[in-house]
């Protein structure tokens, strides 16, 4: 299970590479050349004893203009060091593959964002030895993807739209139409998007809302977060606290979304004792446009 924010931005291009590609072409315009194959390398750049240097991911792309390297970055805050350290980075890797290197930083800080976008030279004002311009995605330049179409057309980007803007209130308006694309990819796969964007969600009432949208689909019940989920219904100890607890998950949906809930609906919902027929409502609030859809079909 990914533990953390700071895995999760650069371990979901391990789960797509691709997604790396289009988010260079399509966010930030570099034309990059069409990938061939990946292949994710050992990401450790230590030399000998002396000081440990590890990139966060490292993968090598054949395109038909020539391998390169894509060094990825997770970056939290502001931190100077690594500015010296991204410049050993790639000039190692260059060193050691004869390939070039690319620093792409992934944040869900627009301050870090700006810091890590400055070029980084070393060397005589005016005559530098050497530039590093890092390539940086963030809350100001990775689009808040919030029509189901559109992230149904390219559900990893829709997972790094909910990723990156984790962090902010922005969060909440990409979940619901993830939810629903996340319905089209294989089970395995979407439990892992599940997770990476669990881990990014920094607002409670965001994490919330996702738990409650992912707890109606089935293949998340597989997955760990999940099952956390689940321990925490467990510890209800009745099987009326778990009815209570669907309900509430229900009616919350319903009002998060926008729909209002006349009392006879809310009634209803309460009073329902079946576990099964919860979870089906439950379903249901998350595509419903009024309150009455639950009982439809």
């Amino acid at each position: 299970m990914v533990s953390s924010s700071h895995e999760a931005l650069h371990r979901v291009f391990q789960k797509d590479p691709a997604l790396l590609t289009r988010a260079l072409q399509r966010v930030l315009n570099i034309p990059f050349p069409e990938p061939r194959d990946f292949a994710v390398l050992n990401a450790d750049l230590t030399e000998i004893e002396p000081v440990e240097r590890r990139v966060d991911t490292l993968m090598r792309v054949e395109t038909d203009e020539g391998a390169y390297l894509l060094v990825i970055e997770a970056q939290g805050k502001v931190d100077d060091a690594k500015r010296g350290s991204w410049a050993y980075y790639l000039s190692y890797l260059y060193a050691k593959y004869r390939c070039e290197p690319v620093l792409i930083v992934i944040t869900q800080s627009r301050a870090t964002a700006r810091w890590a976008a400055r070029p980084i030279r070393l060397g005589l004002p005016g005559w530098h030895s050497l530039t590093v311009r890092p390539l940086v995605l963030g809350p100001e330049n990775v689009p808040v993807i919030t029509d189901e179409r559109e992230a149904e057309r390219d559900v990893p980007l829709a997972v790094l739209s909910a990723m990156t803007h984790g962090r902010g209130k922005r969060a909440a308006a990409i979940l619901e139409p993830l939810a629903t694309a996340l319905r089209t990819m294989d089970a395995e796969s979407a439990a892992v998007f599940v997770a990476f964007v669990d881990s990014c969600l920094i607002d409670d009432q965001a994490k919330e809302i996702w738990r409650d949208l992912m707890a109606a689909i089935h293949y998340f019940f597989r997955h760990p977060v999940a099952e956390q989920v689940r321990e925490e219904g467990r510890e209800e100890g009745r099987e009326e606290g778990r009815v209570e607890d669907r309900a509430a998950m229900t009616l919350r949906i319903l009002e998060w979304r926008g729909i209002l809930v006349p009392e006879v609906v809310r009634e209803r919902v309460q009073a329902c004792a079946d576990l099964d027929q919860l979870e089906l409502w439950a379903q249901r609030a998350v595509h419903a446009t009024r309150a009455e859809d639950l009982f439809d079909g």
